[in-house]
């Protein structure tokens, strides 16, 4: 093992290399990371690790942040030749992880889920810097479930997560959002004498939400006048979708990634949207009713076990993607614009199960493990 580098931690300042993303679900909870940690002293320094593929090569430049990019790709469910062929990038990541590592100087390494953490992380498990990872479902993914070997911390969001990780390593912290999706930062629902509704199945969309969204709308006519939809759709059905809230006359927003998601949660009555942990994080923090249709196709179904966490708390309703048609989804949406004291009393159940530390928890120890 190589000595650990003299670093600015000593001073009080830190350095962190966070890796990982691929989609919003990794992403933004490193995103949320780094806003407190650069809250909390100017002089610190954050550099993102991730893929051209990924999301972050599309959205860390326009918020400010450095990114470096590595070729790595994902082992499982790829077939023989494509999984052989991500394997034989792994030697050349590591390598290019090192010189980015030698150049940053970090105090320590984060992965946030995806495969492209796995490089990072363990080439700077191996240079002896400080790592953690932070995982954001019930059951770690299987790069973090490797990862967890080799790292000094794990962040979990679940109890029940240290079932698959060693107990010594887990810390309790909840998913971190970002700042702006904190209630009190927040302003108040928009008041243009609509209920507003805002639609998205992740940062890569769901076409079986869109495609039920738009039958539901044949079933809403009496009520165009009433609504509003604000309507994230992923890149590919972004067109179709636009034309048809355009064709049917309902009032419309329809983009194919919202960048500024916290504004859009303030001014929503209503989400319909997946139940990734990050989304739970995010809705419960902001105290926002919801419909919730999990992923059916997660591994281990953890989507489903996720939204099962705030049906039972009165904070949301479920639809099973296999249930799942414009009728019920047209019905569901009448009902709620029929019942705001419904939408209010969820709306507290959601806001109860927020947890609004997360970050600052997260940032807190890795400071800690750094003056040790």
């Amino acid at each position: 093992m190589c000595r650990p580098m003299e670093s600015d931690a000593v001073m009080g300042e830190c350095r962190m290399i966070i890796a990982g993303g691929g989609t919003g679900g990794h992403l933004f909870p490193g995103i949320a990371v780094a806003e407190e940690l650069l809250k909390r002293n100017p002089k610190n320094a954050v550099l993102f690790i991730g893929t051209e593929r990924g999301l972050e090569n599309r959205i860390l430049r326009e918020l400010g942040y450095e990114l470096r990019l590595l070729d790595v790709e994902g082992v499982k469910g790829r077939g023989i030749m494509k999984a052989a062929q991500a394997v034989l990038k792994i030697p050349k990541s590591m390598m290019a992880s090192l010189k980015i590592i030698r150049d940053f100087r970090p105090d320590i390494v984060m992965g946030v889920g995806g495969y492209v953490s796995g490089p990072s992380v363990i080439t700077a498990h191996f240079m002896g810097i400080k790592t953690v990872v932070a995982e954001q479902n019930v059951i770690p993914g299987v790069t973090n479930r490797i990862l967890g070997r080799f790292v000094d911390k794990i962040f979990i969001t679940f109890s029940d997560t240290e079932k698959w990780i060693s107990g010594k390593k887990a810390f309790m912290s909840g998913n971190p959002i970002r700042a702006g999706f904190m209630a009190e930062n927040g302003a108040s629902k928009e008041d243009n004498g609509r209920f507003n509704i805002l639609v998205f199945g992740g940062s890569q969309g769901a076409r079986a939400i869109n495609r039920a969204c738009m039958d539901a709308l044949d079933h809403l006519g009496t009520m165009k006048d009433q609504l509003k939809f604000v309507h994230q759709t992923g890149k590919d059905d972004c067109e179709e979708v636009s034309r048809g809230y355009r064709t049917r006359g309902f009032d419309a927003v329809v983009l194919p990634f919202i960048m500024d998601m916290p504004a859009a949660y303030r001014s929503a009555d209503l989400l319909i949207c997946r139940a990734g942990a990050t989304s739970i994080a995010e809705l419960t923090a902001c105290g926002k009713a919801s419909v919730l249709i999990p992923f059916p196709y997660a591994i281990h179904d953890h989507q489903t076990k996720n939204a099962e966490v705030l049906v039972r708390a009165g904070a949301a309703e479920m639809i099973p993607e296999t249930e799942l048609s414009g009728p019920v989804l047209a019905h569901m949406i009448e009902d709620f614009k029929d019942n705001p004291d419904v939408i209010w009393a969820m709306e507290k159940k959601s806001f109860a199960l927020g947890n609004k530390r997360a970050a600052a928890d997260i940032v807190d120890e890795c400071l800690r493990m750094i003056k040790k």
